[in-house]
C-alpha cells in the first residue's frame, strides 16, 4: 500500500544503520509515513534540490545543502523542514514563510550538554597538548619517565585552567552550560560578550560581561565561540579583532564556522597570536582535503560531532520526528521542536491535497 506521506532525511545516511533510530520513526511509520534517507551533494545546486524532493511532504536535514527561494518556487511538495540541529542558517526562511514551508529545529536543551563538553574536551586537549604528547610518544620521540627539558618545553601547559581567564562570545543556552562547568568545575575566571543577555544573570552564573569582542581577545588566554551564524555574526572574528588578542591565546569553535574569517585565522596562528585552535566548525563544509588547516600543527580539527552523542542523537531526531508526528495529527509542534517559521498560509501535503480535489 502507498504511503499517505513522505518524509526525506539527508545528509544522515548512517542512521539507516543504527537500531535505535528505527524506534523513533516508528513513530512516523505508523500514522502513515514513507522515509527515504537520501545522499544529496552539499553543494547541490537549488533546482536539483527541488527535482530531488519532488513527493516529499517533510525534509529532515543537516547543516547543507541550502534550501533557498530557488528551491521552495520549484518544489511544491516539502510542507516541514525540520532542521536536526540548533542552528539554520542554511535555510532562507524568508522564502520558506513566504512559499507556506514550515521550519523546525531541535530545541536548545537538547545539545547543550554535548556541545559544552566537546568545548571543555578541545579546551583541555590543546591546554595540556595531549594530541602531540600522543604523537611524540607513538613516535618514539618521548620516552614513559624518561623526561627532557624538550618534553617540557613541548608538552608543559603554561597553568592550570583554574589560573586563567576564558571568554565567552555568546553566553546563550550552550555558553551558559561552558561557563557554569568552567566557574564551577574549574575554578576559572570567565568574562563574556553577549550584547542581549542581562548583567545580572550573568553575575548569577559567575560571568563578568564585557563591552566588546576586542576586549574579550585582549584579556582571555582561552576564547570560545556560543553564538549562532547571522548578518551580524557572519566574519565577526576577523583580522582587526584577533590583532588585538593577547599573544599565545588558545581558540575554540564549536559554534558555526563562517564565524571566524578563515583567512585571519590561519594569519593569526602563523604569527604565534593563536597558539592553538581547536575547531568542530568550518567556513566551507566539508573540509577539503587540500585546505590550509588540514597543514597546520598547531590546530586540533573535529568533522562537525561536538552533539555526537548517541542519546543526544536520538533525542534531536525524536524532538523534530514528534514535532512532524503532531503536524500531521493536527496538533501543534511546539510540543516537541521549536517553531522557526510558521507561515500564515501554510502548504499542506499531497495527500491532503488530492483529498480536498477529490470532493
Amino acid at each position: 500500500m502507498a504511503s499517505k506521506y513522505r518524509l526525506a532525511i539527508v545528509g544522515y545516511r548512517f542512521m539507516e544503520k543504527w537500531s535505535d533510530v528505527g524506534e523513533v520513526l516508528k513513530i512516523l511509520h505508523d500514522r502513515g509515513c514513507g522515509i527515504d534517507f537520501l545522499d544529496l551533494p552539499a553543494d547541490i545546486d537549488q533546482r536539483s534540490l527541488a527535482k530531488a524532493l519532488d513527493g516529499y511532504d517533510f525534509v529532515i536535514t543537516s547543516t547543507r545543502p541550502y534550501y533557498g527561494r530557488e528551491f521552495y518556487i520549484y518544489n511544491q511538495d516539502v510542507c516541514v523542514i525540520a532542521r536536526h540541529g540548533i542552528g539554520y542558517d542554511n535555510i532562507d526562511v524568508n522564502a520558506a514563510s513566504e512559499y507556506g514551508v514550515y521550519v523546525i529545529r531541535v530545541p536548545n536543551v537538547v545539545e547543550r550538554n554535548s556541545v559544552a563538553e566537546h568545548t571543555i574536551a578541545l579546551m583541555l586537549a590543546m591546554l595540556r597538548k595531549i594530541p602531540w604528547a600522543d604523537r611524540g610518544l607513538r613516535e618514539g620521540r618521548y620516552g614513559v619517565i624518561r623526561y627532557s627539558y624538550e618534553l617540557f618545553e613541548e608538552l608543559s601547559a603554561p597553568r592550570d585552567l583554574s589560573d586563567m581567564v576564558v571568554g565567552i562570545i555568546g553566553l546563550g543556552n550552550i555558553g551558559s552550560r561552558v561557563a557554569e562547568i568552567l566557574v564551577r568545575g574549574f575554578g576559572s575566571k570567565v568574562i563574556a560578550y553577549d550584547p542581549y543577555i542581562d548583567p545580572e544573570w550573568a553575575r548569577a552564573l559567575g560571568v563578568k560581561l564585557v563591552t566588546s569582542l576586542e576586549e574579550i581577545f585582549s584579556r582571555s588566554d582561552i576564547v570560545t565561540i556560543h553564538t549562532p551564524l547571522t548578518k551580524e555574526t557572519r566574519r565577526m572574528i576577523n583580522r582587526e579583532v584577533l590583532s588585538k588578542a593577547k599573544r599565545g591565546l588558545i581558540l575554540v569553535n564549536t559554534a558555526r564556522g563562517e564565524v571566524i574569517d578563515t583567512e585571519a585565522l590561519l594569519w593569526a596562528l602563523r604569527e604565534g597570536i593563536i597558539s592553538y585552535a581547536g575547531l568542530d566548525v568550518f567556513e566551507k563544509e566539508p573540509l577539503p582535503k587540500t585546505h590550509p588547516l588540514i597543514e597546520t600543527n598547531n590546530t586540533i580539527l573535529t568533522p562537525h560531532i561536538a552533539a555526537f552523542v548517541r542519546t543526544t542523537q536520538k533525542k534531536m531526531l525524536e524532538s523534530i520526528v514528534r514535532g512532524i508526528a503532531n503536524y500531521i495529527d493536527g496538533k501543534p509542534m511546539e510540543e516537541y521542536a521549536v517553531v522557526v517559521v510558521k507561515p500564515a498560509k501554510p502548504r499542506k501535503p499531497k495527500s491532503q491535497r488530492r483529498s480536498t480535489q477529490n470532493l
